[in-house]
């Protein structure tokens, strides 16, 4: 994976393995984990591991998370993007394009997330020509639900996971964009 995008405010590039510091940053806030299963990240050995998994993605179906960096700083404020779902089952599904996003907490609440979420929606549709794409947020999570719902995700259901947590599923079809 080699392509890099750009928005107004952020720079979008395949994860690489010297992001891990500063996504262990991220990933062991409980803050940050508050609706993600309430797992902090203890050990960076952990984000290593989810790089290489991301990176598994990359080679397996050519799309994934990307790092999501400010183009003023070059800061990582975390990752956004659409993978592929064939390793497991959401909500009775596989098989399925998915968008998702974490952000360190300290750039909450300034746009960005919404800024990457309608890239990589206009991204999924225009140029990788994916007919529908879904994402699941917890619940709970006012910002993340008010965030899909803005961007033109529709709410289709809340559903309740193995472990129990409640969660919402959102879908958004490319004839409806």
């Amino acid at each position: 994976m080699d392509s890099v995008f750009e928005t107004e405010r952020l720079l979008l590039r395949p994860l690489e393995m010297s992001d891990a510091g500063n996504m262990f940053i991220m990933d062991k806030n409980p803050n940050v984990h508050k609706y993600l299963w309430q797992k902090p990240a203890q050990q960076i050995e952990e984000v290593i591991k989810v790089i290489e998994y991301v990176h598994a993605q990359y080679e397996r179906n050519k799309v994934g998370r990307y790092a999501t960096v400010l183009k003023e700083t070059g800061e990582l404020i975390g990752w956004t993007g659409i993978k592929f779902v064939d390793d497991h089952t959401e909500n009775g599904n596989t098989n399925f394009y998915d968008y998702g996003y974490r952000l360190d907490e300290r750039f909450w609440g300034k746009g960005y997330a919404t800024e990457a979420t309608q890239f990589w929606i206009k991204h999924a549709f225009n140029d990788m020509k994916i007919e529908n794409m879904n994402a699941y947020t917890h619940s709970q999570n006012d910002a993340s639900n008010h965030i899909l719902k803005k961007s033109g995700f529709n709410f289709m259901e809340e559903y309740t996971a193995e472990d129990g947590i409640q969660w919402n599923w959102w879908k958004i079809v490319n004839s409806e964009f």
